[in-house]
Parts: structure tokens; sequence; C-alpha cells
């Protein structure tokens, strides 16, 4: 059996505000420690059958991208639940509504 470390820095200011995110992660294939502007991390708590969650972001992150953050997250979370649980009706569902969601916030054009 292997372990496989994922390691998550946040440098804050004196207001406790997060200014830099680094993480690095021993199986990502990539070199050195990676720079991000912003995470969402959720875990099941199999105790409280209940989802924790964190989701940071840096004071320098703009909306704009935050608005596409969110939009490739609703997306990723769609091939997630297709691929975790077969639900491919759903899965297409919540793709309908990440296309509605681009749309409405103008990071795509309508269809």
């Amino acid at each position: 059996m292997k372990t496989s470390d994922i390691k998550i820095s946040v440098t804050l200011d004196d207001n406790k505000l997060p200014v830099k995110i680094d993480w690095t992660a021993d199986d990502s294939g990539l070199d050195g420690v990676q720079e991000s502007k912003a995470f969402m991390l959720s875990m099941w708590d199999k105790e409280e059958n209940n989802t924790l969650r964190m989701d940071l972001w840096t004071k320098d992150m703009l909306v704009d991208e935050m608005k596409q953050f969110y939009h490739q997250t609703l997306l990723s979370m769609a091939d997630t639940l297709e691929r975790s649980t077969g639900e491919d009706k759903m899965a297409g569902d919540l793709r309908d509504f990440a296309q509605y969601f681009a749309e409405k916030l103008k990071l795509i054009d309508k269809k």
C-alpha cells in the first residue's frame, strides 16, 4: 500500500485574509510548488454523514475569475457524478445547469 500526500499552504495578511495559496501533491506529475488563487475542498465525514468544506480564495482573485472557477467546478462535478455513480442523466442535467449558469453570467454566448 502507498501513501500520497497533498499539501496546501495558505499565506495570510494581518487581517487573516489569504494572499497566497501554494500546493503540492506527490502524484500530481508537476514539479515543485504550484500557486493558486482559490480552492474548494470537500470531504465526506463518514461519522456524521455530512460534507466538510473549505473554500478559500486570495484577495487578488478577480470576480470574473471566480465566476469561471465556479462554472468549471460545476462541469467537473458533473463528470465526477457520472464516473462515480453512473448517473448519466443527472450529470447531463448538471451540465445543462452549468451552461445556463455560464450564459447568465455572460461567460459564454447562448446556444
